[in-house]
């Protein structure tokens, strides 16, 4: 074997040793692959009120700046818990707007829907009693204390019977804040369990 061809298959096996130390890539840029009948998701809540909300299921961008459909307040993508599919992406301002057709969006939600919510700037200041008790019936824990500028992820579903695994929350405190009366972005993923019959 001449030197040149020795040298194009030590450079071959170099390359694909440097191709195979490189991380694999999951399902919304998660840190793991889900396992089989799992969807992969992956959130974060706006940052301050400049960069909006991102919530991504199953490698697809539901909702963020760059699609231009996110915007103050609650940010909420609704999925059908067996396929996977958009059903809905809707955000409601909860400083400046009415928590009336936000309450009424919450009650069309269907059983089997995976919700998935998301703060932005204020998601907190116009809700209601009845508001956080729809919210809670999804599975959330953290919406009873929710509060003035506060960061929020959340995803959990119509018709659980438990409490969501999935939420994070901050508190808007002056002291910790990371940005000037902003908590620091929340992010969070997951492996959210695909409905069955």
């Amino acid at each position: 074997m001449d030197a040149s061809l020795g040298n194009l298959f030590a450079r071959s096996a170099l390359d694909s040793a440097i191709r195979s130390t490189k991380p694999p890539r999951y399902k919304c840029g998660i840190s793991k692959a889900c396992p089989e009948k799992h969807f992969a998701f992956k959130m974060a809540s706006g940052a301050a009120n400049v960069v909006g909300p991102k919530i991504c299921l199953e490698d697809n961008v539901l909702m963020s700046g760059v699609k231009n459909n996110v915007g103050r307040g609650i940010n909420i993508a609704l999925v059908n818990g067996k396929t996977g599919e958009v059903i809905d992406t809707k955000f409601f301002d909860m400083w400046g707007g009415d928590v009336a057709p936000f309450i009424e969006f919450l009650k069309t939600i269907q059983d089997g829907t995976v919700v998935l919510m998301a703060t932005y700037d204020d998601g907190a200041t116009k809700l209601t009693d009845e508001a956080r008790r729809l919210i809670a019936e999804l599975g959330s824990t953290s919406i009873t204390s929710l509060g003035f500028r506060d960061n929020w992820v959340f995803c959990g579903g119509k018709g659980i019977k438990t409490k969501s695994p999935f939420e994070q929350h901050i508190k808007n405190n002056k002291e910790t804040n990371k940005y000037e009366g902003w908590p620091e972005v929340v992010e969070m993923e997951g492996c959210i369990p695909q409905k069955q019959d």
